[in-house]
């Protein structure tokens, strides 16, 4: 018999009509031969409308006493669903978080999950009760009420999927599924059947998805496969999990950020520390800094790009000032009107033809690229923002995602991948679902990953004109190389450089194709470096958290080893150091961020 899992959100619930339509959901699971567990939040506005209550009293009442308020909202809804499962014909029970087992830590408005105790909630499915349990909530050692924090519906239902191991957690949304792009924008936008926990990271942080990213990831963690379905219709809706054998999309999805500005900094001395003058800065203001650039310097001169929302460029120009006159170097610029658009799939790590594909989609389009960076399931362009929409179209139509399964670009070819899952004990998965738990909301890197069997190329001098990326990774990409991290800086005097990395062992052979090309182009330079390192921390939240980029940044500069390229996604900061400083850089970041080598 499989256990299953249903999440379901205030607006789910905010009606009679709505709790009915809930429950049958449940009844229906549990008659198809399932053990159920619900997941319920507060209705509607509840949640809302008791914290204006409250305000109305006192301008600022005892967190104690929030969380004793708060509960009752989602002790009122659970209550409810029980009923209504029974009125369907079948026993239910509803529990609050004290009851279900959630025992926290004393920050009240932000608990931590400290246990988990399933012993009750299992013993009352093997009776045959359907469990509705309140999400958001638990209670600490002294009895007191705590509330989980925003997400906290989500984490609950995550965490006692992972810990009942659950076949499915179900998130029952005023959506029909995920997209492969924004149906407002995209006519031609399809509902995706499936996709991958990283690709539904990514997605998610560029504002395409519903879900909490830390409830994600903690799914992914566990191997907990989330079913996003519509509560008001039967449809499907889309799964989140692992692909099966070796079907995997090359590209997934489409999204697309409108309000985007650039500031760049010219003229920097290439030494350590720069990078943590810069990140300090930014993050003494909390500016959320999305793509970084740092392209391989000349003459000892470096030169660092990034991208702010257009209402916080004030700040952000304000505070790369003041990192400039630290530094005692460098210069100072800026643009507007711009917008980034990004491709996500996990088939990028094993086919070569994906960002050829994108930039050639691109090119056809007639838009031009100004920025790009890379992750190792994303590519994100920076675009006129009068061109937008012109480039969402043309890529999605390029990697044809209107169509149920999207075709692989034409260049390249695909290489074989596996996967590997583990079984751990009950007991085991308890602590470890526990402990994951207690560090969810901290400023976390999860992984510090370090590659030496690298090489770099840098492609000099090229026309700043739509077409050129298309032809570089196009050659390289019909000599099956696999390209990883992709680096381009804004453009000066309407030229540019481009930078990427190989494999080491297909160095000889990317240098031979690319030679042919660029012949073609006046003033172009090729060079390379055979022996470098890269290294990489992975993380949720680190577009948000800007703690973590200046945490990275300093950590380097103190063990003195010299940052010369980098390249960030929402939850990947990459950087390029000499292979000597390889080691020390990977130790310096473990120690920084605690984990274990």
């Amino acid at each position: 018999m499989a256990l299953i899992v249903q999440k379901f959100g205030g607006s789910s619930v905010a009606d009679a009509r709505r709790i009915m339509a809930a429950a049958q959901r449940a009844v229906d699971a549990k008659r198809a031969g399932n053990q159920v567990v619900m997941v319920i939040s507060a209705r509607g506005d509840k949640t809302d409308e008791l914290i204006d209550l409250a305000k109305q009293i006192g301008d600022h009442p005892a967190p104690r006493e929030m969380d004793m308020l708060l509960a009752t909202g989602e002790q009122e809804s659970v209550a409810l669903v029980a009923m209504a499962i029974q009125a369907l014909g079948e026993p239910a029970i509803s529990l609050t978080g004290y009851q279900i087992g959630i025992q926290t830590d004393s920050t009240f408005t932000k608990a931590r999950i400290q246990r988990i105790h399933t012993e009750r909630m299992r013993r009352l499915l093997a009776d045959g009760n359907i469990v509705v349990a309140a999400g958001f909530q638990g209670i600490d050692e002294d009895f007191n009420i705590t509330t989980l924090g925003r997400g906290g519906s989500d984490t609950t239902a995550t965490a006692l999927a992972a810990v009942l191991e659950a076949q499915v957690c179900e998130i029952y949304t005023d959506v029909d599924g995920i997209y492969t792009t924004d149906p407002r924008l995209i006519k031609t936008a399809r509902k995706m059947n499936r996709i991958a926990y990283d690709e539904m990271l990514e997605l998610t942080s560029l504002g395409g998805g519903k879900m909490h990213s830390r409830s994600i990831e903690f799914a992914k963690k566990y191997r907990v496969p989330l079913l996003v379905r519509p509560a008001y219709s039967s449809g499907e809706g889309t799964l989140i999990a692992p692909y099966e054998n070796d079907d995997v999309p090359m590209v997934t999805g489409v999204a697309l950020v409108k309000s985007e500005a650039i500031v760049n900094l010219r003229n920097l001395p290439d030494r350590p520390g720069v990078l943590a003058a810069l990140f300090g800065k930014m993050g003494e203001r909390k500016i959320p800094i999305d793509m970084v650039i740092q392209d391989v310097a000349e003459g000892g001169i470096a030169e660092v790009s990034f991208t702010v929302p257009q209402d916080d460029l004030a700040e952000a120009l304000t505070a790369a000032q003041h990192a400039v006159r630290q530094l005692g170097a460098g210069e100072v610029h800026h643009g507007t009107n711009v917008a980034k658009v990004s491709v996500v799939g996990a088939g990028m790590r094993t086919h070569t033809g994906v960002a050829a594909q994108m930039f050639k989609s691109l090119s056809d389009a007639g838009v031009n690229i100004q920025m790009i960076t890379t992750s190792e399931i994303k590519i994100s362009v920076l675009v006129n923002r009068d061109q937008k929409e012109a480039a969402l179209q043309a890529v999605h139509d390029g990697f044809t995602l209107h169509q149920e399964r999207s075709a692989p670009p034409t260049i390249g070819y695909r290489q074989a991948h596996g996967d590997v899952k583990t079984h751990v004990s009950r007991d085991e998965l308890e602590r470890d679902v526990v402990s994951r738990l207690a560090s969810m909301e901290d400023i976390v890197v999860s992984e510090v990953q370090l590659d030496i069997e690298q090489s770099r190329v840098t492609v000099r001098h090229v026309a700043d004109q739509p077409g050129v990326a298309a032809e570089v990774f196009g050659a390289v990409a019909e000599g099956g190389v696999m390209v990883d991290l992709i680096v381009q800086n804004i453009s000066h005097d309407t030229h540019a450089d481009l930078s990427f990395t190989v494999p080491r062992g297909d160095l000889e052979s990317c240098l031979l194709l690319l030679r042919e090309l660029i012949e073609r182009w006046p003033g172009a330079e090729l060079s390379y470096e055979k022996e470098i390192a890269m290294i990489s921390v992975m993380g949720i939240g680190l577009r948000s958290h800007t703690g973590v980029g200046e945490r990275m940044f300093r950590a380097l500069a103190t063990a003195g080893v010299n940052v010369q390229m980098v390249n960030t996604s929402e939850i990947r900061i990459s950087v390029v150091v000499g292979p000597n400083d390889a080691a020390k850089a990977n130790t310096a970041l473990l120690s920084t961020f605690g984990l274990k080598n």
